[in-house]
């Protein structure tokens, strides 16, 4: 069924690959971002684009003059050490820009709201291995905590307003179009270096896992949740924990490159172990991970060959 969606931060790392998705599945996109890390030429030349803030008038005039069924909401503040710097941005941002949108949904006839929202960052550190839905939520950031928050707030819009919510709980995301500068995640950053001949540092002893989980893998769970897992929050990963050295070694010999493992000082508070169990998604979505690790790797590694390739500075 073609509905009319709009995607928050669509010009971003996740979001625009959703918006590819959305429209070769035949639906009508709007993109509002602020491209603070969004690029622009990442936006599908089908879909409609507005340039602003989530927590601005110009995105709330968006919604009611475009009325979509749904609103896969994305724009984020995304940056963990810049929410312990300061709360009150990120939870402007995260939090308030969040509500404002549910009540710009909430005026103007929006069917559901799809959050973005954080497995690892929203469980802290874990009790089991993989968690799943029922773990305890104790964000150790100002970032889990506001998407968390988030996540109450859709419950409070289901209940009250009527307004559909499925909250996808995202592992650690990776694949094209991430962004290997500022607050990226450990795979950009490896692969960027490696291609440019640069030194590639672990941190700490490299033993910390994460569960890492392909963006394309990602967008066919938005997908899934436009008609599916209503009122639910849900683990998007592959139940697989990798460490941070499997990473580096898996990179550099997919890469060709000959970099001796370096290993630099641990980051202060870094989270040690991270996993998601994904069988909710399964049963709610029919969603479950398809990309291999090494596949996804190799793909990031491509697109990012070609990038590197076709632009002197990226």
């Amino acid at each position: 069924m073609v509905s009319r969606i709009m995607i928050t931060g669509g010009a971003g790392f996740i979001g625009s690959n959703i918006a590819d998705a959305c429209v070769a599945a035949g639906h009508e996109v709007m993109v509002i971002d602020n491209l603070s890390s969004g690029k622009k030429e990442y936006v599908p030349a089908a879909a409609r684009f507005v340039l602003c803030d989530v927590n601005s008038d110009t995105a709330v005039e968006a919604v009611r003059a475009f009325r979509p069924e749904v609103i896969s909401h994305h724009a984020a503040q995304v940056n963990v050490r810049a929410s312990v710097a300061d709360p009150l941005f990120d939870a402007r941002v995260n939090i308030l820009g969040s509500i404002r949108l549910l009540e710009a949904a909430r005026q103007n006839g929006v069917r559901k709201l799809l959050f973005a929202s954080s497995g690892g960052a929203g469980y802290g550190e874990q009790e089991a291995f993989p968690a799943d839905e029922s773990h305890p939520v104790r964000p150790v950031s100002p970032y889990g905590a506001a998407k968390m928050s988030v996540e109450l707030y859709l419950h409070y819009y289901l209940v009250e307003h009527g307004l559909s919510y499925t909250a996808l709980r995202y592992a650690n995301v990776y694949g094209p179009r991430q962004d290997p500068h500022g607050e990226a995640g450990v795979v950009a950053i490896f692969t960027e270096r490696l291609l440019r001949g640069q030194a590639a540092i672990v941190n700490g002893d490299g033993e910390q896992t994460r569960d890492f989980v392909y963006v394309g893998d990602v967008v066919r769970a938005n997908l899934a949740a436009i008609e599916r897992g209503d009122g639910r929050s849900i683990n998007i990963g592959t139940g697989i924990e990798t460490n941070i050295n499997t990473i580096f070694r898996t990179l550099r010999d997919l890469s060709g490159s000959r970099q001796e493992e370096i290993h630099g000082k641990a980051m202060p508070g870094e989270q040690q172990r991270s996993c998601l169990e994904n069988r909710l998604a399964f049963d709610e979505l029919g969603w479950y991970p398809e990309v291999s690790l090494e596949e996804g790797l190799a793909r990031t590694l491509e697109f990012f060959r070609e990038k590197i390739r076709n632009t002197a500075k990226w």
